[in-house]
């Protein structure tokens, strides 16, 4: 193992050590349960225990019953306080003796006093694991600030990102993103962009959902993740304003300012992010293609500006129903300038024919506008309803100028071929949905149904350039126009008895799409209509064995459709030996998920899971004659999943919190495909972080991640990755501030090897990610404004499939 390696692991294990030392040690406990004056259970109540002097010594909240547990406590006195909005704090003196101590049921009475004077002070547990779903609470946590969203994603419970920045959840790819519960439209190089212009301090939580019930979309072959954004609470104005430099080869910045205001009837919310600066990337391919060998060196240099506005307001029409809007806008600009050498050489005798130079350059530009408006209807009865009106325009501009010059080794041009594209794109989708439920027998009964449709326009304009004139080729342009229509229904019940908790549900989706490719040579037109109906059972079991220990075991299946841009069969040139198009024939790929997890003292989390992909589509490189290649996505294996995580938040003592995620898989590809070659490949990876509390608010932390050799996109077996982190933070008033050096001994960048028929890549690649940050925060008006209400919109699966 690289020494590199070895010094990441032996820093980021170091706590486990300690946590298991320590457990060997007997702790104390209080166990105790609020309730109202009608002795009803309390939930999210604070409890605070303090000192016999009123010194705080843990903070916690009751669960869904009422029910609060404090641990790792020693012997002695304390003062237990109970405080929760709108009713009146109780305290009350606890003495602990023996190893549980239970205290009798607090009793809340209402208070008399404004709302607006009361303070929540209970701190949310860094992870938290609930039935259908791992929450991973990123507000307050050292390791947020001063990191964009995917960086943050990195440090998520069973999630992991590629060497391309593709986000991979339990060791299986096509997870979908979501915002505040509404599907991002963006994908590829958009979704990366928006990411690294989302800062993490206007996170609030992570929600990683593997197993979707019937409700949601079937689309989402590793689930859901959820991104949900602040929102504060109480009445009055909040707001921040943060900023970002990082410092690479190149200096770049994210920068965001937010506000929130909160009126007796309207909730008003606004936010604005952006991403600026340079960034720089290389990638080496060493491929071999009959007689010759293609020896492939790339530096590339990113220019990027992204901008994200988004704005709503709820308006409360009643205590049981609210009418709202949001409005996301993303701009996006971006030029790219790379210098490829390819030398051109002889296989067998070593010697160089003649070297490809391609110094090429695009310039993107994209305006990604959202809309929705909701209502939502919910009773004291348990009724519920609602209904979500989508839009969503996608339009980006894309010109590439593609210069090649063949030349010996001396320098002498030999020829010359110098190509341009131009390749807009315009989106459309349209969606609205119904969801409605009520209590039913024991359990709570939902139903709803979806509609949604999806056009998009493709042009694709080559030309050749002689003489300095650019002439459009017409045997090399055309045009590609797909309309996509889904139908979809679902139900879904559950209920529980004792420890026991049930969750089933059926989803049917009707999918009916047809695309043209319209070209000027008759022969090049095509169509492909599809039409197809499919079932999604979705089931779980979840048992609380006592207090300290929960299982849950749960079943679904899902479907992940192609993106638009990779049914697109247009060919678009890289250099003059390689060029991509996509595959109007790609069939969508099914996926049947298992999961059985385990919660221990509500920490310590363990799952294993298997899955099976059928039609499993990757992106491979093929052979076109004997010097050019291009890359397209196929159905080429059936993949199976083996996976187990642990993911493990701690407290090694007052000055030392540590927080730690391992994860071990196990990948399978069968071919289907005759030139796909069978592989199998064991992954081990971890994410570690400890934050050490320095005095005068100052915090020291350390964190990285490691990745053993693995499968990626399920052709290229990759070498180990991983990372070492270190970061300064200090806080004072309203203020924070933080120094990060990310990548200390530069082991991101991937190395990997690739076959597919009689063609064989060696290829490596990386960007600037060995980098200095310097983060700045200050926080203004009322720290009590009320939190914004979550909104599901109706766009779901549609959104997430653009193609960056």
């Amino acid at each position: 193992m690289n020494t590199k390696y070895t010094l990441i692991i032996f820093i980021l294990l170091l706590s486990f050590t300690k946590s298991v030392y320590g457990q060997t040690q007997e702790t104390l406990v209080i166990k105790g349960s609020v309730i109202s004056e009608t002795n009803e259970p309390l939930p999210f109540v604070n409890v605070l225990l303090n000192t016999s002097e009123g010194i705080l010594i843990k903070a916690t909240i009751t669960d869904s019953e009422g029910n609060f547990v404090i641990k790792d406590l020693k012997l002695a006195k304390y003062l237990l306080e109970v405080s929760f909005v709108g009713y009146e704090t109780i305290q009350t003196e606890v003495n602990i003796a023996k190893s549980t101590t239970v205290v009798a049921p607090i009793q809340m009475k209402v208070s008399t006093e404004s709302l607006d004077q009361v303070t929540i002070v209970a701190e949310k547990p860094i992870i938290q694991v609930e039935p259908d779903k791992t929450i991973f609470n990123v507000a307050g946590t050292v390791g947020s600030a001063g990191n964009n969203g995917l960086e943050i994603l990195r440090k998520a419970p069973g999630v992991r990102l590629d060497n391309n920045n593709n986000v991979i959840v339990e060791g299986k790819a096509g997870v979908l993103i979501y915002i505040d519960d509404r599907q991002s439209f963006l994908q590829g190089d958009d979704l990366t962009a928006f990411l690294q212009s989302l800062q993490a301090d206007t996170i609030e939580s992570i929600e990683i959902i593997t197993q979707p019930s019937s409700k949601y979309d079937a689309a989402g072959a590793a689930g859901i993740i959820n991104i949900k954004l602040k929102r504060e609470k109480g009445l009055g104005t909040r707001g921040s304003i943060s900023s970002t430099v990082t410092v690479g080869d190149f200096a770049r910045t994210n920068n965001s300012v937010s506000v929130n205001t909160r009126l007796k009837k309207w909730t008003i919310f606004g936010s604005y992010s952006n991403y600026i600066g340079r960034s720089t990337g290389f990638i080496n391919l060493y491929r071999t293609q009959g007689t010759k060998i293609f020896d492939a060196q790339n530096d590339s240099e990113y220019d990027g500006f992204s901008n994200n506005f988004r704005t709503g307001a709820d308006y409360y029409v009643s205590k049981q129903s609210t009418l709202g809007t949001v409005i996301s806008v993303n701009l996006r600009d971006s030029e790219s300038r790379s210098n490829s050498r390819t030398p051109i050489i002889d296989r067998f005798t070593g010697v160089t024919d003649s070297i490809l130079r391609s110094p090429s350059s695009s310039e993107n530009n994209s305006i990604n506008l959202s809309a929705n408006l909701n209502y939502r209807y919910k009773d004291t009865l348990g009724k519920s309803f609602s209904v979500d009106l989508d839009y969503r325009r996608y339009s980006r501009e894309r010109f590439n100028n593609q210069p090649n010059f063949y030349v010996t080794p001396t320098g002498e041009v030999l020829n010359a071929i110098i190509t341009n594209q131009e390749t807009p794109i315009d989106i459309d989708i349209y969606a609205a949905k119904v969801d409605y439920g009520q209590k039913l027998g024991k359990g709570t009964f939902e139903t709803g149904f979806k509609v949604s449709q999806v056009v998009t326009d493709n042009t694709f304009n080559f030309f050749d350039v002689i003489g300095g004139n650019s002439n459009l080729n017409l045997d090399r342009s055309n045009q590609f126009n797909y309309d996509e229509k889904i139908y979809a229904v679902y139900s879904k019940y559950n209920f529980g008895f004792n420890n026991w908790k049930f969750q089933g549900g059926l989803r049917v989706e009707i999918t009916d799409s047809q695309g043209n490719l319209t070209a000027e040579n008759i022969n090049q037109n095509q169509t492909v209509s599809r039409k197809y109906t499919d079932f999604f059972p979705s089931a779980g079991i979840t048992y609380q064995a006592g207090a300290n220990n929960s299982l849950a075991l749960s079943y679904s299946r899902r479907i992940q459709r192609p993106d638009y841009q990779v049914l697109n069969p247009f060919e678009y040139q890289l250099d003059e030996l390689s060029f991509s198009r996509g595959n109007p024939f790609l069939q969508p790929q099914y996926t049947d998920n298992f999961k059985l997890s385990h919660t221990y003292k509500y920490t310590l989390t363990t799952s294993i899971s298997y899955s099976y992909v059928s039609d499993f589509f990757a992106q491979v490189t093929e052979a076109v004659g004997e010097n050019r290649n291009f890359l397209s996505t196929r159905n080429v294996a059936d993949q199976e999943v083996y996976n187990l995580s642990i993911s493990y938040p701690f407290k090694v003592n007052n000055w030392w919190r540590a927080y730690a995620n391992v994860y071990g898989s196990y990948n399978k590809y069968t071919a289907t495909n005759p030139t796909f070659i069978s592989t199998e490949q064991e992954t081990f990876g971890f994410y570690a972080q400890n934050t050490f509390s320095l005095p005068k608010d100052i915090k020291l932390e350390v964190s990285g991640w490691y990745s053993s050799p693995s499968i990626w996109g399920g052709t290229y077996e990759t070498k180990s990755l991983g990372s070492l982190n270190l970061a300064v933070q200090k806080s004072w008033k309203n203020w924070t501030g933080k120094i990060t050096v990310n990548d200390v001994l530069y082991t991101i960048p991937w190395q990997g090897v690739t076959q597919f028929g009689d063609l064989m890549i060696d290829g490596r690649g990386g960007n600037d990610s060995r980098n200095i940050n310097f983060y700045i925060r200050y926080s203004f008006g009322n720290s009590e404004v009320k939190e914004a209400r979550n909104r599901d919109g109706s766009l779901e699966d549609e959104k997430n499939r653009i193609g960056g």
